[in-house]
Parts: C-alpha cells; sequence; structure tokens
C-alpha cells in the first residue's frame, strides 16, 4: 500500500478522521497477514515508511506508525503519506550457548 491520506474532511471531525486513517491501516495488514505464506516462510514482515509527504516519509517499524501519524498531526500537516510493503519472513533459531 502506497497512500496518501487527507487528515482534513468536511464530514470527519480531525480526531475522528485520524482514527478512520489507523482503522484503515490496522485493516490491510490484517488482510495482508492473512494470505498464504509461500513454502518456507513463517510470518508475514512489512517495510513501512510514514511521513507527511513521500519525499519525508522514514523507514520505521509497524508498530510505530500509529506514533508518526500523531506526530504528522501534531505537526499541523493536512495529509500523511503512508507506505507499507508485506514481504516473506523467517524465524532463526536461536544458539544454546
Amino acid at each position: 500500500m502506497k497512500k496518501n491520506f487527507s487528515l482534513t474532511s468536511t464530514k470527519h471531525k480531525p480526531d475522528r478522521q485520524v482514527e478512520l486513517v489507523k482503522h484503515e491501516i490496522n485493516k490491510y495488514v490484517a488482510r495482508e497477514r492473512r494470505k498464504a505464506r509461500p513454502e518456507g516462510v513463517d510470518y508475514w514482515d512489512f517495510d513501512c515508511k510514514c511521513g507527511a509527504t513521500a519525499e519525508t516519509a522514514t523507514t520505521l517499524h509497524l508498530e510505530e506508525i500509529s506514533n508518526r501519524i500523531d506526530a504528522v498531526v501534531a505537526g499541523k500537516s493536512d495529509s500523511v503519506y503512508i507506505e507499507i510493503m508485506a514481504k516473506p519472513g523467517v524465524r532463526k533459531k536461536k544458539s544454546l550457548e
């Protein structure tokens, strides 16, 4: 998903619009995690970027997106750019030493 979300709306208050954006992101991630994994893949991992624009977006972990959206809102931006790309992940075995 590469999308620029508007943080202003004529129908919703600003706080509600932010919650709608976060909800859509969570739905996308849940939908991607439900997809069938290829052979030898343990889980779906995600490459994420978030910022006020595509040029200012920085790489971050999936769990940090909500906080970054709040930071963009605090910066008085009218929109937020989100990029989330699913990739296969394989768990590494821990050594017992």
